[in-house]
Order: structure tokens, then C-alpha cells, then sequence
């Protein structure tokens, strides 16, 4: 269902990339030059009709980030109230609120632009909560040695939902007009609430349906790492900011985001203005590197664990690894795109997929990193670290809109694109070494504050639930 819930966010968070390229009367903005032979698309309805909005670059960029301005403020408060009621409740009403704002988009859109970018920012404020409130809840459900491949697995919803996004827009863009995306991934939000509210529940000991085995091996298992089984009371927060690998942490979020989420929004631009693909092809060309993402993110997560559990190499070494591979990797292909001409179309696809599909690996890496150092306060750590890297989500869209509103022709376009690569594989590079130096996979000792006559009494009756299971054996 987490996978569903991410899933569904997603498909609401990045739909607006493709049905804005058919919102924008592209035939009321100056027209691209093309040379050798590389003639940008001109944008127009499936029935040659002009689209409805005159929206230059710069406006574009601007709706495209005013989700991140709201996305940046509910991140902390998001954590704080997981960790002390649950992430559940937290988690459903993000997704609904968001629902209901992206079923209010075309209205908002046609009613004034100010009005777009305000319900931009509402649906950014309503997803804010949900990696937070994820971490709260696998806090609760994960034992420690299945981190990676649980919580690799109920993140990869997010690409699923741009795979499905990008070439469905399109899709319905081109049969039934912009608005019918907006309506039908708002419906689906909102099915989604109702199915989760009645599934899903906070902790396993709230859970009605799961077996004492299985309840009793997540519980030991938290408690043999030292996490307390009760909700969060209090955060330390000046442990927060004096910790090294809580700052390697932020840094590196945000470096990891800064091309993420570049790419998440201005990718289609990319393809229809540099790769010249129409609106459909544009669709469906920008979800194969995110298909292949989620692929290597579960791989990933799986084998992760794998080296792990058979001692291979520690939860440090194997956090830097996978994050050095998913950070670099996507920044030396970037480049390469940069370099790809009109006439390599597919030259251009395959690095980009490549580089998109290597950044799955970082989520084994520093995406992870907040359950390994503090299990206990796991969703507000991710509050805080989400909320800062949230910053090159309205950044990154600002720099492509800046470097590219001056470039009439298709060779100086493709130039800023080229510097845009640039700036996010040096950006990757300065992540990466953060990470390697600052990070670390053991539980802080900040983390571990937990009277110990609670632990001992919650093992205590551990134990008592074992000795009376209905075989009258005892589990070890």
C-alpha cells in the first residue's frame, strides 16, 4: 500500500510536465531556430487547435516549482507528528489533500495563473509529509537487516508513478484534452485513502490481521538494536545540529535532489526541445529511464541487504558504496547527454536512462542512512533533511528557466542544456565526497537515549507472549 500511496503522489506530482507542454500555445512564444536540420516542434492540440495559455519559460518554470515552496514547510512538523502519533493518518491525508488539489487544476489554471501556482503550492504542502511520515512508520515495521529492500521497495512507488505519469499524460493529453489528467490521477488519489485507512496500521501492534511470530520477530529485532517500541516523546534537536553524519546527510540530500528533481520537472522540455520528440513520443521516452530506475532501485535494495547480512561489508561501507555508484554514475551521463545531437536521438534516451537508472542505487545508500544512525527519530530526521534538499526543487527549475529564456536557436539551447548537465554532475561529485567522508551506519548515541527499565520491561513481556503461544513452544 505504501508502494500504491507513492505511487499515486508521484503520478500528481509530475503530471503537470507533460500536460503543461499541451496547456502552452507554444505558436504564442518566440520560435526556436532550428540548424542542421534540427527543426523544434511546434506545439499544438490533437486537433491542430492551439492550446489555451501563452506562458513564456520563465512563467512555466515558476508554476513548475511552486510545488517545492510548499513541499519545503511540512516536512519537520510532518516528522515531529509521526513520531509521536503515527505515521498512518499522516501519510493518507498528504495523498488525499493532494488529490483534491490536483482535481482543482484545470479551474485554478483557467481562472487566473496566480491561482495555478497557489494550488501548486497547497499540493506541495500536502506532499511534504510523506517521506517523513514513511520513515516514522518503517521505524515501527522494519527490522534493522531488511532496511534497504523494505524501504527501497515502498519508495520505488515514486518512479513507478513518474513511469506511469509521463507517457498516460501524454496519452490522454492528445485523445481528450489536458484536463482529463488532472481528474483521473485526482480519482485515483483518492480511492487510494480509502483503501489505505482500512489496510494499514501504525505499528504491529495495532496490526489486527499479522501473526505473533511475524509481530514478535519485528518487535525483538527492534529491541536488540536498541529501539524503543514506543512513540517518539521528545527529539534532540541540538544533537540534531551538532551530529557529523546528520550534516552529511543534509549536503547530501541536497546535492542528490538537485539533479532529481531538474530532471523530474524539466525532462520533458528536454526531449521536446533538444531531442525534438513529439508530445506523445516525449511521454513515453521520458519514463524508460525511470522504469529502469525502479528496477535497480529494488535490485538494489535487495542486494544491499545481501552484503549486509553475510557480513560482506558493513551498513557504512555499503551505505557510501551504493550512494558513491548512484551519484556518480548519474552525473557522468548527464554530461554525455548534454553532448547528444538532434540526430542521436536515441544515443541521447540511452544515457539519460542509464544516469537516471544508476541514482536507484543511492537509495540504498544516504535515502536509507536516517533508519541506520537513528531508528528512534527517523521521520523528523527525514523532515529535516527532505525540508533543506528541498531547495534545489524550486532552484534547479529556476536555473534551467534562466540559463535557457535568452536561447533562440537550437544550438545555443542546446549549450545551457549542456551547462545545466554540467552543473548538476559537479554538484553529484561534491555529494559524493560529502557522503564518503561525514557518513556513517551505526545508531548515534543521541539516538539510543531510552530509560532502560522501559526496554527491559517490553522484552519482559516479550518473552511472556512467547512462552504462551498456542503450540506451548517457545520461539527463539
Amino acid at each position: 500500500m505504501s508502494t500504491l500511496g507513492f505511487l499515486n503522489a508521484y503520478t500528481m506530482r509530475v503530471n503537470l510536465t507533460i500536460a503543461l507542454v499541451a496547456m502552452v500555445n507554444h505558436t504564442q512564444q518566440p520560435a526556436l531556430n532550428g540548424s542542421e536540420d534540427c527543426i523544434p516542434n511546434v506545439n499544438v492540440t490533437h486537433n491542430d487547435k492551439p492550446a489555451e495559455f501563452g506562458w513564456d519559460a520563465t512563467t512555466q518554470n515558476t508554476i513548475l516549482g511552486a510545488f517545492y515552496y510548499g513541499y519545503i514547510f511540512t516536512q519537520i512538523p510532518a516528522g515531529w507528528l509521526a513520531g509521536r502519533f503515527g505515521g498512518k493518518l499522516v501519510f493518507g491525508l498528504g495523498i488525499l489533500f493532494t488529490a483534491v488539489f490536483t482535481l482543482l487544476t484545470p479551474l485554478a489554471a483557467r481562472t487566473a495563473k496566480w491561482l495555478l501556482i497557489a494550488v501548486r503550492v497547497a499540493e506541495g504542502l500536502a506532499e511534504g509529509v510523506l517521506f517523513p511520515a514513511m520513515h516514522a512508520m518503517w521505524r515501527s515495521w522494519a527490522p534493522p537487516i531488511e532496511r534497504s529492500k523494505l524501504a527501497t521497495i515502498s519508495l520505488s512507488g515514486g518512479n513507478l508513478g513518474i513511469m506511469l505519469a509521463l507517457p498516460v499524460s501524454g496519452i490522454l493529453c492528445q485523445r481528450f484534452g489536458w484536463p482529463v489528467v488532472f481528474y483521473s490521477f485526482g480519482t485515483l488519489g483518492c480511492l487510494w485513502f480509502v483503501a489505505w485507512m482500512f489496510m494499514v496500521f501504525n505499528t504491529p501492534r495495532d496490526h489486527p490481521r499479522i501473526s505473533d511470530i511475524e509481530r514478535e520477530y519485528i518487535e525483538q529485532s527492534l529491541l536488540r538494536e536498541g529501539t524503543s517500541l514506543s512513540k517518539t516523546t521528545s527529539t534532540p534537536w541540538l544533537s540534531f545540529a551538532t551530529s557529523v553524519p546528520v550534516w552529511g546527510l543534509i549536503i547530501t540530500h541536497i546535492c542528490f535532489n538537485w539533479g532529481t528533481y531538474t530532471l523530474s520537472t524539466n525532462l520533458p522540455t528536454y526531449m521536446k526541445e533538444i531531442l525534438l520528440f513529439d508530445l506523445t513520443q516525449d511521454g513515453f521516452l521520458s519514463a524508460v529511464p525511470y522504469l529502469c530506475m525502479w528496477l535497480v532501485q529494488v535490485l538494489g535494495g535487495q542486494l544491499a541487504d545481501k552484503l549486509r547480512e553475510k557480513q560482506l561489508l558493513s551498513t557504512a561501507a555499503v551505505r557510501k558504496l551504493f550512494n558513491s555508484l548512484g551519484m556518480l554514475l548519474q552525473g557522468v551521463f548527464l554530461v554525455l547527454a548534454g553532448y547528444v545531437s538532434c540526430h542521436q536521438q536515441y544515443l541521447g534516451v540511452l544515457f539519460l536512462t542509464i544516469g537516471i537508472a544508476s541514482s536507484g542505487l543511492g537509495m540504498s545508500g544516504f535515502q536509507i542512512n536516517h533508519l541506520d544512525i537513528a531508528p528512534r527519530h527517523a521521520g523528523v530526521l527525514m523532515g529535516i533533511t527532505n525540508c533543506i534538499a528541498t531547495f534545489p526543487g524550486f532552484a534547479g527549475p529556476a536555473v534551467v528557466g534562466f540559463l535557457t529564456k535568452h536561447a533562440k536557436t537550437w544550438p545555443s539551447r542546446k549549450l545551457q542544456w549542456q551547462k545545466v548537465f554540467y552543473i548538476a554532475g559537479g554538484i553529484y561529485a561534491f555529494g559524493t565526497l560529502t557522503f564518503l567522508l561525514m557518513g556513517s551506519g551505526t545508531v548515534q548515541e543521541w539516538a539510543k537515549e531510552e530509560p532502560e527499565q522501559e526496554n527491559k520491561s517490553t522484552q519482559k513481556g516479550l518473552l511472556v507472549n512467547q512462552e504462551h503461544q498456542d503450540d506451548g513452544t517457545i520461539i527463539t
